[in-house]
Parts: structure tokens; sequence; C-alpha cells
């Protein structure tokens, strides 16, 4: 079934005014295109900088000192706590598996249930906010070519070929704390997942420096404003909220992030958010024009 978006209401010179709705169809199908076909873009563009192309002997410098670097951010500002937050929760291995899944899941399954509602529950704005997906995405992708960032769970891992890690690459941060090394678990391969990203198909078909900015807390801000106004009770705006609160724990617990990767994830969003509603009232004014030139179109 299509959805429809109503648009604004167009007002044709003539001496007494004649106002027109302007019905605009929204095909699932096309919709469901569009996105297959982004994604596959995306997914293709990303993988073309990062992890995938670390082979034989080369080893990831670039990622990793942008890791140090961010590091030092955090450490100046008092924020360096991601691997005490991880330890706390290391000794309970049935919540770190469920933490997995839930990064490995959540943050498809929440996005594409939210962007159905929207389909079907928005369809007048439901453009703009496809279109802001589309954007912040986009802008992610420039944040993974000029920043390719180490997670905390590689910084002690053996350099390439195996597991894309840091382990081998000298530096004064690694002796920060008295310790030979940052302190961080794997916990994919500890604790298990729903893939794994040291082997097989994930690791040959992901990115695993494209950590900044955090896509997952960027996505899941866009869940939480893309579906406030159909969360008329309390208790709903507690959860939307509840969610990138979340992501946000699981990302940092899970040694996947930075928390400071987050606040890149809400950054592409405000800057996604601005682009996708440009686009949008850009082509609700070129459908209106034309609308008013063409009325029995």
């Amino acid at each position: 079934m299509p959805s429809y978006a109503y648009a604004r209401f167009v007002t044709l010179p003539v001496s007494a005014p004649v106002v027109t709705p302007r019905h605009h169809k929204t095909l699932w199908w096309k919709e469901a295109l569009i996105v297959l076909a982004f994604y596959s873009v995306y997914t293709l563009i990303r993988n073309q900088f990062g992890s995938a192309l670390i082979k034989g002997k080369e080893i990831p410098l670039h990622a990793f000192e942008n890791a140090m670097a961010v590091i030092r951010i955090e450490r100046a500002m008092g924020l360096f706590h991601e691997e005490t937050i991880q330890e706390w929760f290391l000794p309970y291995g049935w919540f770190m598996k469920a933490m997995n899944t839930y990064y490995g899941t959540a943050h498809f399954v929440v996005t594409l249930t939210v962007f159905v509602l929207l389909f079907k529950k928005r369809p007048d704005v439901f453009a703009q906010w496809r279109n802001t997906l589309a954007a912040m995405t986009a802008l992610a992708i420039v944040g993974f070519m000029l920043f390719p960032l180490m997670p905390p769970r590689l910084l002690d891992k053996p350099c390439p070929p195996v597991n894309h890690g840091g382990a081998c690459i000298e530096h004064e941060l690694r002796n920060y704390n008295g310790a030979d090394n940052f302190g961080f678990i794997d916990t994919i391969d500890v604790y298990g997942g729903p893939w794994d990203f040291s082997e097989g198909p994930a690791a040959a078909v992901s990115n695993q420096y494209a950590a900044m900015p955090s896509l997952h807390i960027g996505w899941a801000t866009w869940c939480v404003f893309a579906m406030w106004p159909l969360a008329k009770r309390r208790w709903m705006r507690i959860g939307l909220f509840a969610y990138p609160a979340t992501t946000l724990f699981c990302i940092v617990v899970t040694g996947n992030h930075f928390w400071i990767d987050g606040v890149g994830g809400i950054i592409v969003f405000v800057l996604g958010y601005g682009i996708g509603t440009q686009l949008h009232r850009w082509n609700h004014e070129r459908l209106d024009q034309r609308m008013a030139s063409h009325p029995s179109a």
C-alpha cells in the first residue's frame, strides 16, 4: 500500500482563491530499493578505507595514532574511564554476551523499525527523515576516511595480519598506568556475539577502524527525534531516550568505541538533519511550483 504525504496547499492566482491539495505518493517498494542501494554504496565506500585493506605485515599506524590522540583528549578532560567501566562488568559473562548481541543487532533492527513506522505514521515528514538518515550516514563516511580510528578493543590485539590490532606499536601511552597494555578486552572474542570481526566473512567486509563518528549513536539519536511526536506518554518518551543512553553504554563496555565517538555521532546527526531538512523543503517547493504551473498534472 502506498503512503501519502500531504504537502502545503497552493493558492492559484485567480479572482477567488482556489486551494488545491497536492498528493504525493510514497511507494514502499521504491523506498526499500532506495535504502538497499544507498546502504550497498555506503558499505562499499566505507570498506575502501580501513581494516580490510591491512594485509601482510602492514601496520595500522594511522588508526593507532588517532586512538592515542583521542585518549589524550579524554585524559586532559579527566574523562578517560572506558577501561574501568568495561572492567566492572567483565565478571558477568552472560551480560557481556548480551551487550555484544545488542551491539550487533539493535543498530539495524531498531533503525529499520523506526523507518517503517515513519513511513506508515508520519508520511508528511517521512522524506525529511529519510534524507536526514542518508545525509548523516554519508557524512560519517567522510569521518571514516579522514580519521580512521582503532577502537579500544583492538589496542592490545596483535598487529596485522592478526586482528588488525596495535600491540606491536610502541607508544608512551601504553604505560601511562604502569602497565604494559591498555587493559581492554575484545569482548566478542572472549564472550561471543552475532559475528566475529577477526576472521571469516565479517572481517572481510567490515571496516574495524570506522569508529569516528559512531553511527550507533548517530542512528539512535535519529530514532529518538524521528519518533518523538508519536510518543504521547511519558513512559514512551523515557523509553526513547533510554535507547541512545543504553547504546552509549554498550559501545563503551564492549570496547567498540570511545565515548567521544558518540559525540561525533551526535554531530553528524545535527548536520545531517540540517541537510535533510533543506533537501525536503527544496523538493516541496519544486513540486509546488510544478503544481502551480500545471494544475491539471
